[in-house]
């Protein structure tokens, strides 16, 4: 459980990069430049990792054990976020990357101990609010609600292809700002 709950707050962490967006400490473009650098580094270490063997205490403790042979979660995170920073606007990337480092960890505490492919009903609806709720700051009703469904159902369902887990680390930011970028651009607008 200690392993999972320090887990849990290096993802909410992640919050920091945003956060300073949102306040004016950086601008978009600082934003996505470090976002893309986190990437850069986060590929590299993983490379590293399981190219020579690199066993760092930190890896033993914060990798799951289906990331042991694959690129680990952390990675993905970065990767998910700059992919979402890089081909959306800030109003719909900086919800869907909050998405990620604030729904994802409540989802994760909420959800400990329970098979996490087959995560209960209240753990997703939980999800599905935190999410729903940071991106109504953001963008309009309807945008939110998808934005907040498509997250959840990133974090309920983690295909894998070819033995490779594929880690709601990337797919929850990616997904939710498609789906937020689809319904500003496509969809009416609800009060």
């Amino acid at each position: 459980m200690r392993d999972e709950l320090a887990r849990r707050l290096v993802h909410a962490s992640g919050t920091v990069l945003p956060a300073g967006y949102l306040l004016d400490v950086v601008t978009w473009e600082q934003f996505r430049l470090l976002l893309a650098a986190g990437t850069a580094v986060a590929l590299a270490l993983e490379a590293i990792r399981l190219g020579v063997g690199l066993d760092w205490w930190i890896y033993e403790h914060l990798t799951r054990e289906y990331e042991q042979e694959n690129l680990a979660g952390y990675a993905l995170y970065t990767a998910g976020a700059t992919a979402a920073a890089l081909a959306f606007p800030p109003a719909v990337a900086v919800p869907a990357i909050l998405m990620l480092t604030v729904g994802d960890p409540i989802s994760g505490l909420l959800g400990s101990g329970e098979l996490k492919a087959a995560k209960r009903a209240r753990v997703l609806l939980a999800m599905f609010g935190v999410c729903t709720l940071i991106a109504s700051f953001f963008l309009p009703a309807t945008a939110a609600i998808l934005g907040g469904a498509a997250a959840t159902l990133a974090d309920g369902v983690k295909p894998v292809v070819r033995g490779y887990v594929i880690d709601d680390n990337l797919t929850i930011p990616v997904g939710a700002a498609v789906a937020m970028f689809a319904a500003v651009t496509y969809l009416p607008v609800l009060p």
